[in-house]
């Protein structure tokens, strides 16, 4: 029987991260590294968080490299993977990259509907593809990042929930498929996550969620990171398909 900390060990496994330029995502890969992977930081735009977050990882000893691209084509996708390679074969891919911006239905452009499907289950689609591929013959886990959302829609929100509910359920098909190669796809919904500037342009909705949410909180990165190493360590080995709700408790509370 396999000790608690060695169940939570990375060491010498690769992971990739899309979007780890973002608050989420470079906390995965933080959090990812500190368990002894080497992590892919991808970024579309923020170079200079990204390599400040590959410095950060490199002088704590860990092993990061930064790549560019957009994923929402095959192209830029490719070319991730084919400079992750450089860390070693792909054992872990976590989709985090994903777009949220607000816009009413009736006003509301194909071309937006169409942007956001790219953003949030396209890029997961195209990552998941080539990574499962590479993973089939020795197995390996794909973690996505969805979003309350997806369950629970808000006004302004039509797009991006039904997006997510999309990534929810390519999720569990992804797990039905892709499991007899021994390859785990799970995702992490997370809830209300603390950023800065938050509680200035939506105080209401803050303090909503506060009262709301049993543990009276919003939720941080960090959160969102150690359930995503719990699914990406052999802790999980026997989960697969499900879509892991990080929230605070707030669908638990009472809605009457």
């Amino acid at each position: 029987m396999m000790n608690a900390s060695a169940l939570l060990d990375l060491a010498g496994k690769t992971a990739v991260i899309t979007g780890a330029a973002g608050g989420i995502g470079s906390e995965i890969a933080a959090k990812f590294s500190s368990a002894g992977a080497s992590v892919v930081i991808h970024y579309r735009s923020g170079a200079e968080r990204a390599e400040a977050l590959c410095k950060e990882i490199a002088g704590a000893g860990g092993r990061a490299i930064c790549v560019q691209a957009d994923l929402r084509n095959e192209a830029g996708v490719g070319a991730l993977f084919d400079a992750a390679a450089a860390l070693g074969s792909v054992d872990i891919l976590v989709n985090t990259v994903g777009a949220f911006p607000v816009a009413p239905l009736l006003g509301m452009s194909l071309d937006a509907w169409r942007d956001m499907f790219a953003a949030n289950t396209d890029t997961a689609f195209l990552c998941t593809r080539i990574a499962a591929n590479a993973m089939k013959e020795r197995g390996g886990a794909i973690i996505n990042i969805s979003s309350l959302s997806g369950q629970h829609p808000g006004e302004g929100h039509a797009h991006y929930s039904a997006a997510k509910a999309a990534l929810n359920m390519f999720t569990r098909a992804a797990a039905q498929e892709l499991g007899p190669h021994g390859i785990r796809v799970n995702a992490v919904s997370p809830g209300l996550i603390a950023r800065p500037g938050i509680e200035d342009e939506w105080p209401e909705g803050v303090r909503r969620w506060r009262q709301k949410a049993p543990l009276g909180r919003l939720g941080a990165a960090e959160d969102v990171a150690n359930a995503c190493l719990f699914l990406a360590s052999p802790m999980a080995q026997w989960v697969t398909g499900q879509v892991l709700l990080v929230d605070g408790g707030v669908t638990a509370a009472e809605i009457y």
